[in-house]
């Protein structure tokens, strides 16, 4: 019997925010994967290690957690006035399958240093030292984001003194803008899908919650941490060694899925695991994170814990703060509540690794919330850069 050999596939592992990932520019693809379809999401699957019936992705890239399985495509913009298309590909860690319908906002710390260093933004338009401006088109949801990345010599600066709670050690700071965040085509085309701040969300085997459903960065469904027997000081073993817990989680997204018109079926949300995420707000309270550092009720706004995958995040995925950010800047929502309610342009949030402060700019237009942009530091660090290799016959 023959065995195909290994290819070799250009590549970069970079952490972005509290998120890894494997990056690629789409011209070192093969050929089969520069387009989408089946061939791409195979080799992806191929990179990370999916499908794991163990859950470990032993045999691949990824972590074995949602934050870890992740890939990025780059190329060269396709839109009027941005400088790279970032497209996102969320991979599954026990199926085989690969989640195109949201954004990582972590990974989009990293997406304007890697367009730099790898030569997709026209050097013309970047400083020998200060700070670059970077236009992400971000592909996966037809939306912009401005990265504002430090340079040095010519290079991107990646060491600094930034501390990000989640990440052991400081980088550069790296400002986010998510312009235009909320909806405009999915669902309901508008950031409340429903025209509701708060809805009465039947789930069965749950009871009727209270719940804010917002599409603004990524499509979220907010609950009070209290109606379902939660303090919001829960880390991530609380909920993730719990699988009735879990099974809940699940089946709070699938039925607010429904209620946002993202799906039209319970049945289909096995099939977008990425969107919508589920989080449950409260208020202020002193918790130790899992760093074993006590975060006091002075120090935060809120407290809020998310799943992204099916488990409890161990911090905050990007698009969900940017979720977070815009609900708590509009009265009356559950997260605005959980806040002390009234207007506010920014708000810092607890999660299970400590605090994340992020600003929102919202109005209301003929009774229509909008909101303009979110904004957020991360920082980002390239880890290891050369070739991925997979079996030539993996697609």
């Amino acid at each position: 019997m023959t065995h195909v050999p290994q290819i070799k596939i250009p590549a970069t592992y970079i952490r972005g925010g509290t998120s890894k990932g494997v990056f690629f520019r789409l011209q070192d693809l093969p050929e089969a994967a520069q387009a989408p379809g089946a061939a791409r999401d195979a080799i992806l699957l191929r990179v990370i290690g999916s499908p794991d019936p163990y859950g470990k992705q032993i045999d691949g890239m990824g972590g074995a957690t949602s934050s870890t399985s992740k890939t990025v495509i780059l190329s060269k913009s396709s839109q009027p006035d941005h400088d790279v298309d970032y497209l996102f590909g969320q991979v599954s860690i026990d199926k085989a399958f690969v989640d195109w319908s949201g954004n990582c906002g972590n990974l989009s710390a990293a997406v304007g240093s890697f367009a730099i260093s790898s030569g997709l933004v026209d050097a013309a338009n970047l400083p020998e030292n200060g700070v670059a401006t970077v236009r992400i088109w971000q592909a996966n949801i037809g939306k912009t984001i401005i990265a504002k990345v430090p340079m040095t010599a010519g290079e991107v600066q990646e060491t600094g003194d930034f501390e990000l709670d989640g990440v052991t050690f400081p980088a550069a700071e790296v400002q986010l803008e998510f312009m235009d965040p909320a909806a405009d085509d999915e669902g309901g085309g508008s950031m409340f899908p429903t025209g509701n701040l708060v809805d009465d969300l039947d789930v069965p085997g749950v009871g009727t919650l209270k719940a804010t459903l917002i599409d603004a960065g990524i499509p979220t469904i907010f609950v009070n941490a209290s109606d379902i027997n939660y303090t919001g000081t829960e880390l991530q073993d609380a909920i993730n060694n719990d699988a009735k817990a879990l099974e809940m989680f699940e089946t709070i997204r699938a039925h607010g899925a429904v209620k946002m018109g993202l799906i039209k079926s319970i049945e289909e949300a096995a099939g977008r695991q990425h969107t919508p995420k589920v989080a449950f707000v409260a208020p202020a309270q002193d918790y130790t994170s899992s760093s074993g550092k006590t975060v006091a009720a002075s120090d935060v706004d809120l407290l809020v814990r998310a799943l992204s995958m099916g488990k409890l995040h161990h911090a905050m995925m990007g698009t969900a703060a940017v979720a977070i950010g815009t609900a708590a800047a509009i009265p009356g929502t559950l997260v605005n509540l959980a806040a002390g309610g009234g207007d506010r342009e920014s708000v810092r949030f607890g999660h299970p690794s400590g605090t994340l402060k992020v600003g929102a700019e919202a109005k209301q237009v003929e009774g229509e919330w909008t909101v303009t942009k979110a904004i957020m530091s991360r920082s980002a660090r390239i880890l290891m850069e050369g070739w991925v290799r997979i079996p030539g016959d993996a697609f």
